[in-house]
């Protein structure tokens, strides 16, 4: 099996989020292989693809379990498969959140993802896994979001992450305005394996939402203030967001399996 592996939001090595990516042909394999492939990985997301005829059609594994949305994974998927594969400048992959488009636009690749339905809940009931008090709190379909007045808190912050792992929802966003771009933040997901997740493009479904109320404006540059980082664009249109960055093929290769005794 063909086997990739990209940094995402990222225009040089060793920055942004790095995602595996297999392509597979015809059939999915088992899940069960499929998670013990993004174990093997150890990457905050291995995306699997399946093409069929002109389908495409795409699932994510955390190291600890499958996921419903990623975007980091996404956008490497798209990078290889608009870059050398397909020939094309846009591709839909059929995923378990709808169809997803992904088209080259100069030397970005932009994502179309739906919008979170965010609402928001007492600070009482935020997450207690930070050694900062957030101002706000909000909750999307997966996720907690965080609101802190300064961006100095976000970058700093200090997170428990066993208390994170036992959050009821899959993770935590943590927020706040930026000198240099609308907004930065943060991403932690222990729950699925990943401490601290260097570039989260889909928490921008959760994201946008609140900050188009908050600064008046439909487009935003974002950092994610992790210790790889990463910088990303986004746009706001009615229930989609438009998700923007650079991908840099790392390493390519193959995965010798065998899905009769599914071992590497």
């Amino acid at each position: 099996m063909k086997y990739y592996q990209v940094d995402s939001f990222a225009d040089t090595l060793f920055k942004g989020n790095p995602a595996g990516v297999c392509l597979l042909e015809n059939t999915w394999l088992d899940s069960a292989l499929m998670q013990n492939i993004a174990m093997e990985n150890n990457l905050s997301e291995t995306a699997f693809v399946l093409h069929d005829s002109n389908t495409f059609s795409i699932r994510w594994f955390a190291p600890l379990g499958e996921v419903e949305l990623c975007g980091h994974a996404t956008l490497a998927a798209a990078h290889i498969l608009l870059s050398d594969i397909s020939g094309k400048r846009e591709i839909v992959f059929d995923s378990k959140q709808g169809k997803l488009t992904a088209k080259k636009i100069g030397s970005l690749i932009e994502l179309d993802f739906p919008a979170d339905n965010i609402y928001q809940i007492p600070i009482s009931e935020a997450p207690a896994c930070f050694d900062q008090l957030p101002k706000e709190v909000w909750c999307g379909r997966e996720e907690y979001m965080l609101i802190f007045d300064s961006e100095n808190v976000v970058r700093n912050i200090q997170c428990d992450y066993n208390i994170a792992a036992n959050i009821d929802l899959s993770g935590v966003i943590i927020t706040a305005a930026s000198s240099e771009y609308d907004f930065i933040m943060r991403y932690f997901c222990p729950k699925y394996g990943i401490n601290e997740d260097p570039v989260t493009g889909s928490s921008l479904t959760l994201l946008a939402p609140y900050w188009q109320k908050k600064l008046g404006k439909n487009t935003f540059k974002i950092f994610q203030a992790s210790k790889r980082g990463g910088e990303l664009f986004c746009r706001l249109e009615g229930q989609r967001v438009k998700i923007a960055g650079h991908a840099i093929t790392y390493m390519s290769g193959d995965l010798y399996v065998d899905r009769a005794t599914k071992t590497l």
